[in-house]
């Protein structure tokens, strides 16, 4: 049996669950997520609780048994608290700032680069222009725009340039060896 997937997960108070066959909606206070699952999956509310299970222990239902309830979860978070990801900028004249709702960022190149932020996303500069914060009630929204983000400029070897997120480790490399 799947560890996560037996697993039920508790509904706060306001959030509401609507299941038409295999799509789902969860609504909450933060906004409102709507995602399709596996048919074969049995998903029922009662008493405050969401649980999954599966209809029999082929590989294929095994397997979504775990992704459908971790997802649904996500969904239940998602509309209560919601997520954030946090990223840094490192390095001499690089800074972020907002323009309306959109994230400009100047990183060293010739030009600025500007991100447009997708629906339900919002973005934060703090700290004068060296931290992001990415925020939404999409799971996956919010880490594929942090992606986006950092994929402008990622951190460099050798002096740790570049965008990171909060807390990661960059591997340094030393420099040339004749450097005195």
């Amino acid at each position: 049996m799947s560890r996560i997937g037996k697993m039920p997960i508790e509904l706060p108070e306001g959030v509401k669950v609507d299941i038409t066959g295999a799509d789902i909606v969860v609504s909450g206070k933060k906004g409102r997520l709507s995602q399709s699952f596996q048919p074969d999956m049995m998903i029922k509310v009662e008493d405050g609780l969401l649980t999954v299970d599966r209809p029999s222990n082929s590989r294929q239902h095994r397997s979504f048994h775990g992704l459908t309830r971790a997802l649904l979860n996500n969904m239940v978070v998602g509309v209560t608290e919601g997520f954030t990801r946090r990223l840094e900028i490192e390095g001499v004249g690089y800074r972020a700032e907002l323009n309306g709702k959109n994230l400009v960022l100047n990183v060293g190149y010739s030009h600025s680069v500007e991100i447009e932020p997708p629906a339900d996303v919002q973005f934060e500069v703090e700290n004068r222009g060296k931290l992001i914060i990415v925020t939404g009630i999409d799971k996956q929204v919010v880490g594929e725009i942090s992606a986006k983000i950092r994929k402008v400029r990622p951190p460099e070897p050798y002096k740790g340039k570049g965008i990171r997120y909060e807390g990661e480790y960059v591997r340094r490399k030393a420099g040339k060896a004749g450097k005195i």
